[in-house]
């Protein structure tokens, strides 16, 4: 099979698109025939592409781990998926992805693909939609009626979370550069902070919850915004601990996790026409080095995809 591999820590310099093995799907697997794949730019800079989870080097590894395809062989013990089956899913981190003609993926983390959703905006929604979910109500416990500061907004993650948290009846506020403003307003959005023009921690306050899809400066000052028993939420790095003014305030990293209970809820609301997902560009599979060069350039309004297959 065709296959984007990495042989070198790096970046997308190191990326190959050449001839790997067709993987046999073992106990409790599936092979999926890739029809799209999601990209995550900063991957490249992942532990967990070049090395399971014992710390041994996988190398040559596959990124890209938002799979939409067509299930194609059964390993022992499945029977929740049959071959035909159109699917999507987040493939494990430690484990090759799916910038492949095939890839191999435990039964347990796929869910039927949305049926209003070609391939490529499918492949767009398992690493945004979930880590999106996981954040607002997992960790953050959100409810109706609270209020949410989302940082990132434009982004794949910043805009599921928009929409979820417009679903759950929460009052959302955004922070994104001025050209999103009207993008954003159509998810939903109540209040729009231009964060090339204005301070949000000076505008924002005693907010429920913060979701945080930058990191750094503005992870630091996401704390002046909270309510003093408020939420701080990162996808990006430890926020740290809450300052001596916010005693009582929360604050928390972590890493989405595969889950198809989750993605099923995140299908229901996507096929009702209540989530609108954004992909901004597509690549073929042999474009993938030139798919992640643009995505180190930032600035994206949802997600960039590698068509895999017609």
């Amino acid at each position: 099979m065709k296959a984007i591999r990495t042989h070198a820590r790096g970046g997308p310099e190191q990326l190959r698109y050449e001839d790997a093995p067709v993987p046999a799907p073992t106990a409790a697997e599936v092979r999926v025939r890739v029809q799209a794949a999601g990209i995550t730019p900063t991957e490249l800079t992942w532990a967990e592409t070049y090395q399971d989870r014992g710390g041994r080097s996988r190398l040559p590894s596959i990124p890209a781990h938002e799979l939409a395809g067509v299930v194609d062989a059964l390993g022992t013990g499945v029977d929740e998926l049959s071959a035909g089956d159109v699917v999507y899913g987040l493939i494990d981190f430690p484990r090759d992805g799916c910038a492949a003609e095939f890839v191999t993926v435990p039964a347990a983390d796929l869910a039927p693909a949305p049926r209003t959703l070609d391939p490529v905006h499918a492949a767009a929604v398992p690493l945004s939609g979930l880590t999106a979910w996981q954040a607002l109500f997992r960790h953050g416990r959100l409810q109706a009626g609270q209020r949410v500061l989302v940082h990132g907004a434009a982004g794949g993650v910043g805009s599921f979370a928009v929409q979820l948290a417009r679903w759950k009846g929460a009052h959302i506020i955004a922070t994104a550069s001025h050209r999103h403003e009207t993008f954003l307003r159509e998810l939903g959005v109540d209040r729009f902070v231009d964060y090339t023009t204005e301070s949000f921690e000076k505008l924002v306050h005693d907010v429920d919850l913060v979701l945080d899809a930058v990191g750094g400066d503005t992870l630091r000052r996401s704390w002046a915004a909270l309510g003093t028993d408020g939420s701080l939420i990162s996808i990006f790095e430890e926020p740290g601990q809450p300052p001596a003014d916010h005693p009582d305030a929360h604050g928390m990293f972590f890493i989405v996790e595969p889950n198809r209970d989750e993605l099923d809820e995140l299908t229901r609301l996507i096929d009702a026409g209540e989530l609108r997902v954004s992909v901004q560009n597509v690549f073929t599979l042999a474009e993938a080095r030139a798919a992640f060069e643009h995505g180190l350039a930032g600035h994206l309004r949802g997600k960039i995809v590698l068509q895999v297959a017609d």
